[in-house]
């Protein structure tokens, strides 16, 4: 039986991912920062497990009471939304941090289990934005873009190993509260400088309009397709909204 290990479980993605693959007879390891089992499966296959991304010593420590894994899904991350020029350098650090730095520590701290026993798979998580001219995302992309090129790369230096990285990119999830995560229960206007309010609005009133829309349970069937893939696939777009913007370039 296989197990998986999956960052940000407490919500969102993350949680539907850990269902996703309970559900198909796997191990889950599932981590976040404060433990708590909430609507997760109450099952001896599903352990909830303490991991701040940010932090070595909590990466070292969930890992050690993981145990083996054969998937690591990279989906833990902070949201950020608002004007670049209004946003504090404090919270572009906070964003890179664990959207970034965060992905690439505890990739790191599992790929030498990987190597050794030359098989695995790496899945980072990123977004939809790293496909299109997203407004008011300047921070979140670049963090974002930063793990795609990471990935990239690091995928041909563990191919020679027989192990696999690749990218999910979500569409715009409803359900996620992405905008009240980002603005920490307040305003998108409260990033705005005034200057770029009349632009700001048409951008929000625009992305509320559009069309389609990314469910939970599509980012948990990629993820899961992803770890299954055997084309030799990077990039995987979720939700119908993502793909149509990858279809597009």
């Amino acid at each position: 039986m296989q197990t998986v290990l999956i960052t940000g479980t407490s919500s969102g993605y993350g949680r539907e991912t850990a269902r996703h693959f309970h559900a198909r007879g796997w191990n889950v390891i599932a981590t976040m920062r404060t433990p708590h089992r909430g609507d997760l499966p109450d099952s001896d296959r599903l352990r909830v497990v303490g991991l701040d991304v940010t932090r070595p010593g909590s990466i070292d420590a969930a890992l050690t009471a993981a145990g083996p894994v054969d998937v690591l899904v990279n989906n833990a991350g902070v949201p950020s939304i608002g004007v670049f020029e209004g946003t504090p350098m404090a919270r572009v650090r906070e964003v890179f941090e664990t959207n970034t730095f965060g992905v690439m520590a505890v990739t790191q701290a599992v790929l030498p289990l990987f190597r050794e026993r030359g098989s695995g798979v790496v899945v980072n998580v990123t977004s939809s934005v790293v496909l299109g001219h997203m407004p008011l995302s300047a921070v979140y992309k670049a963090s974002k873009m930063a793990v795609e090129g990471f990935t990239a790369s690091l995928a041909l230096e563990l191919e020679p190993f027989g192990v696999r990285a690749v990218t999910v990119e979500p569409g715009a999830c409803l359900t996620t509260n992405f905008a009240g995560r980002a603005t920490h229960g307040g305003s998108p206007d409260d990033l705005v400088p005034e200057p770029y309010a009349p632009w700001a609005r048409k951008a929000m009133e625009a992305f509320a309009g559009q069309d389609l829309f990314t469910r939970e349970s599509d980012v948990a069937e990629t993820v899961w397709r992803a770890v299954h893939d055997t084309t030799g696939q990077l990039r995987f777009p979720a939700g119908p909204d993502a793909v149509r913007l990858a279809q597009a370039r």
